[in-house]
């Protein structure tokens, strides 16, 4: 038994022996060397487990701030049935029809003015705002502006009124929390919680409207348009206005008025009852793939200019055909609703300074923004009339027809070269007269002619 023990133990032995020896000589022959520590390989992705988590994501302040400042808002119109004169004369009023809309609005001053969306109270014969308590107003258009979807109205009241401030829609940033309050079917003020998805959103780019919404994945239906959008800090960084739905609910996309573009149009309407647009007087196109190989450009960001207007501030500032707009003031110009949102947000008089880039050289030039000199009504191509055509028809007011589409006006004896002088029986003294006017009201348009005889259109 003991030899058999003495055998074992001599044969491990051996065999450790034999194996130390075989590493000592393999390292070795192959020239490794061997490392007391191992060799860190650094790996492609990062973590943190400190636990805590990146934003807080408790709304209460914000919603305790903004729901007693959101209203409903009832419109009541009256639409004229569709039936022969001496059918409404027998049978007296009857045949009208009276349409309820409803929508939303935000209380923006203690002393009652709401701003609400242009198409909550469209055609309104009277407007009923319901604010969060179930107090009811009878409310007044002060103004209104169908080309930015948005309206001022003001209720009387004796009490301070809970409103919401305005806030930076500048600051506002992709991936910011922001919470949609409204107050559907008068239901009271409901809040929805969701992020910032994009910004300058244009959603349709071939109509006339200079759209750059903030676009968010809060929940907004029917009931909510006119409704404020919110930061976590209870400040009003926008008007939520429209859905993008096949159904006509909520999907996913909801689209809001940025606030800087709203308290711009909101301090139009209430000092000159009209929005002020400071234009650089250029047109173009943004910038794509497709463009810069068509026209062999090594840019696919900017805004490429395709004509400057002449007498506007870009083509006194030197600005020319073929430049790339990069930037306007701090704000980098990768689409045209990045450049038109931030210019809806100045007045004519105002300076700006252009970055931009002609022949791979990047330039600055201050341009002074100023009023659209041209417009079209009706068919008409208008532009103002300067300072030699007011000496020689001694005229203080007045826009002249630079080109003509209407055959109806024509066959009126309307034709290129008249001068519109009257709308509705108020003076036109520029093109922004006539983009105020409420083109489903028109009653009458006063020309001047070429040779100095006023001819009035009257519509029934």
């Amino acid at each position: 038994m003991k030899s058999t023990l003495k055998t074992l133990m001599i044969a491990a032995i051996s065999s450790l022996v034999t194996l130390a020896a075989h590493d000592y000589f393999s390292d070795e022959n192959s020239g490794i060397v061997k490392n007391e520590k191992p060799s860190l390989i650094p790996t492609t992705y990062s973590f943190n487990n400190n636990k805590v988590a990146a934003e807080m994501t408790d709304f209460n302040r914000a919603a305790e701030k903004t729901v007693n400042a959101v209203v409903h808002v009832k419109n009541t119109s009256i639409q004229k049935g569709n039936v022969s004169s001496w059918l409404r004369q027998f049978y007296g009023e009857n045949f009208d029809e009276k349409r309820i809309g409803t929508g939303s609005g935000v209380i923006v001053s203690p002393d009652g003015l709401i701003i609400t969306n242009y198409h909550v109270i469209e055609d309104a014969t009277e407007i009923e705002v319901t604010s969060n308590k179930n107090k009811t107003y009878v409310a007044e258009i002060i103004g209104s502006d169908p080309n930015t979807d948005l309206a001022v109205l003001k209720i009387k009241t004796n009490e301070s009124l809970p409103y919401i401030p305005f806030g930076d829609s500048e600051v506002a940033r992709i991936g910011e929390w922001v919470l949609a309050v409204g107050n559907p079917f008068n239901l009271n003020s409901t809040v929805t919680a969701g992020i910032i998805s994009a910004k300058s959103r244009d959603l349709n780019d071939r109509d006339s409207k200079n759209q750059s919404f903030i676009q968010t994945d809060a929940a907004v239906n029917m009931g909510n348009s006119g409704g404020a959008l919110v930061n976590t800090d209870g400040e009003l960084i926008g008007i939520n206005t429209a859905i993008s739905s096949i159904t006509g609910g909520f999907v996913g996309y909801s689209f809001a008025v940025p606030s800087n573009i709203v308290r711009k149009v909101f301090e139009d309407l209430l000092e000159f009852g009209n929005v002020q647009k400071g234009l650089l007087g250029v047109s173009g196109s943004a910038l794509n793939a497709e463009l810069a190989e068509k026209f062999e450009i090594n840019e696919t960001q900017g805004f490429l200019i395709g004509e400057v207007i002449e007498g506007m501030g870009a083509s006194e500032a030197g600005l020319q055909s073929g430049d790339i707009i990069k930037k306007v003031d701090d704000v980098k110009i990768n689409s045209f609703s990045d450049l038109t949102g931030y210019l809806s947000t100045k007045r004519p008089g105002e300076k700006v300074e252009v970055t931009y880039s002609r022949e791979d050289y990047k330039k600055k030039i201050t341009v002074i923004l100023k009023k659209t000199n041209s417009t079209e009504f009706l068919g008409m191509y208008l532009t103002n009339i300067n300072s030699e055509q007011k000496e020689y028809f001694k005229l203080s007011h007045g826009v002249i027809i630079k080109e003509l589409g209407n055959q109806r006006l024509y066959r009126y004896g309307i034709d290129e070269g008249f001068i519109l002088l009257e709308i509705n029986n108020e003076e036109i003294k520029d093109v922004s007269d006539v983009d105020a006017v409420d083109f489903n009201n028109l009653s009458s348009i006063l020309f001047l002619k070429p040779n100095g005889e006023r001819e009035r259109i009257i519509f029934k």
